[in-house]
């Protein structure tokens, strides 16, 4: 089946072919002339280094070669092979909103002021060859695209080879080493059979060893690496250090973000200078409850929520730095690579904001359960005359939520997507991940605990409670090694120990032959005649089996008495 559109229009020449028995497997979208729907072909950039240099240079090319350029008269001149800045707006607004990089959140706005980047950036001229300005307007100025390429190139970095953070190790030093001498000890069939697996004998030497004491510096690395380790893992990236400068995350912070929290999830500050201002909290609360307005003491009047909206805009347009950090800002971009995958992209940035100073965090909390109120509440008058409240939301806040240190030419689009996920899923994304946290937790337990170490045996990743102890009382225990059959022959002699369907006479017999053919294995499960003996039951003598009716006493008859009758 083959559907041809070459009408005028932005739709025309696009062409769509399908192929094989199911369409929806198979199906081919090619663009071979101008128009907003070669966006077909765009690709979803993923996670990775310079994100943002391939998103501007995929957005270039998608304009470049598909911008209808035709010729135009201006004052009885012509100019050939150019294009009206309101049919770029036009032509780039759809591309944007068509492309699952941006999505349909990008305004018309956001569209004008890619198109003067593109301007000052000289990916575009005008007619007469001038750029470098940002005067583009949404008018009938005519515009062309320069011959020369404007592609941003990639920097180029030296890979760096990443070490794992350092744990506190196993060392000798840490070691309690000593020689357990244990008397042969002669064990009834019962005793055997309850402890078959205890080796009989002399324990040979075996040690203590056990981490040294982890510190709150050891604990916070502990929460660092284990959090920048699962990042990686859900990038697919080699490293971090390609995103981001790992050697400023603390460890600090993450503990703060995840224990410092009150009953709602919002995380609680131990410096008063660092909290919000109380009207402030009272502006937020107001709007987040409206038209429940409890703490709003002052009378209101026609347009009170707009002026209470923009005190709060006010504020947080004012802020230095954004709330997700200068630092952090390539790391949330990539993180637009995951959108597709939900619950990816929560679990990214649930992880990703654990990174935060508490006091972005905790600003980050509020702001975010603000807006996702004031989004879904029907009973909200409008907040602005120019755009509905959930994109007045988005729009007012985006900026001082993510934008980069330099002015970057994607910024306000890369926000834009960012915060409305962000906005839709807060009550996920800005919890802390339990699955997580008792992970961490559980690595932590099991940095603190000790291991038995016998000659020859490695020490296991895992050490299961049962077989440690506290350094302050390992006198107070005795340490046996587990014998545990490694090979065939070793589970053959097992298995003729252990067999108790066996008589004692050919019981014997077996391990005679085994002896002969295996002796040193033999010695080492039997060393002593009492461990021999362990084996088979003990039998009891014809004697002590009649021993129940042995009388004490000697049986005395029965003898008649005198009658007392006379």
């Amino acid at each position: 089946m083959e559907n041809r559109i070459t009408g005028p229009g932005p739709h025309r020449s696009m062409e769509h072919r399908i192929t094989g028995p199911d369409p929806h497997l198979s199906m081919e979208h090619r663009i071979i002339g101008p128009g907003p729907y070669r966006s077909m072909e765009h690709r979803i950039i993923g996670p990775g280094p310079y994100r943002a240099t391939k998103l501007w240079n995929e957005t270039i090319e998608l304009f470049r070669s598909g911008m209808t350029q035709k010729k135009h008269r201006v004052h009885f001149k012509t100019y050939d092979r150019c294009f009206t800045a309101s049919d770029a707006v036009d032509w780039l607004h759809e591309l944007l909103q068509c492309n699952q990089n941006f999505g349909p959140e990008v305004t018309r706005s956001q569209t004008i002021q890619l198109l003067k980047k593109f301007l000052k950036n000289h990916v575009i001229e005008d007619v007469k060859g001038r750029w470098g300005k940002e005067d583009l307007e949404d008018n009938n100025s005519l515009y062309r695209f320069p011959p020369t390429s404007p592609l941003k190139p990639y920097p180029k970095r030296p890979q760096q080879k990443v070490d794992p953070l350092p744990f506190p190790r196993w060392t000798d030093e840490d070691s309690v080493c000593g020689h357990i001498p244990v008397k042969p000890v002669v064990m009834n069939s019962e005793m055997w059979y309850k402890r078959h697996s205890i080796a009989i004998g002399e324990v040979p030497a075996c040690r203590l060893v056990y981490r040294r004491e982890l510190t709150a510096a050891n604990i916070e690395d502990i929460w660092k690496s284990r959090t920048l380790s699962r990042l990686q893992k859900i990038f697919g990236l080699d490293s971090l250090n390609d995103v981001m400068d790992t050697k400023q995350t603390n460890g600090k912070h993450i503990m703060h973000n995840v224990y410092n929290v009150n009953k709602q999830g919002i995380v609680v500050m131990e410096d008063p200078a660092k909290e919000l201002p109380h009207w402030l909290l009272s502006a937020m609360k107001c709007l987040a409850n409206w038209p429940n307005c409890s703490e709003m003491k002052q009378p209101m009047y026609s347009g009170f929520e707009r002026d209470v909206f923009k005190t709060i805009a006010d504020y947080y347009s004012s802020l230095q730095e954004p709330l997700l950090t200068f630092q952090l800002f390539d790391v949330f971009v990539n993180i637009l690579g995951l959108l597709q995958r939900r619950l990816v992209a929560i679990e990214a940035l649930q992880l990703c904001c654990l990174l935060l100073p508490p006091e972005n965090r905790r600003k980050l909390q509020l702001l975010m359960r603000m807006m996702a109120r004031i989004s879904l509440n029907r009973e909200m008058p409008p907040l602005s005359d120019a755009a509905g409240n959930r994109a007045l939301m988005v729009q007012t806040f985006s900026r001082c939520v993510l934008r980069s240190k330099e002015e970057m030419d994607l910024g306000e689009l890369l926000s834009t997507k960012l915060v409305t996920f962000m906005m839709d899923h807060c009550q996920d994304i800005l919890t802390v991940p339990t699955s997580y946290k008792n992970a961490v937790e559980d690595y932590v337990a099991h940095q603190r605990r000790v291991q038995i170490k016998y000659p020859g045996a490695n020490i296991d990743n895992s050490i299961h409670p049962a077989f440690t102890q506290p350094p302050e009382t390992t006198h107070q225990y005795e340490y046996q090694k587990l014998s545990k059959p490694q090979d065939p022959v070793k589970a053959a002699l097992e298995e003729i120990i252990n067999n108790k369907s066996l008589s004692s006479k050919e019981k014997k017999k077996k391990l005679k032959q085994f002896q002969r053919a295996h002796p040193q294995v033999y010695k080492e499960r039997l060393p002593t005649p009492e461990s021999e003996a362990a084996i088979f039951p003990e039998k009891t003598s014809l004697k002590s089996q009649l021993s129940f009716f042995a009388i004490k006493r000697p049986f005395q008859s029965f003898q008649r008495t005198r009658s007392f009758r006379m």
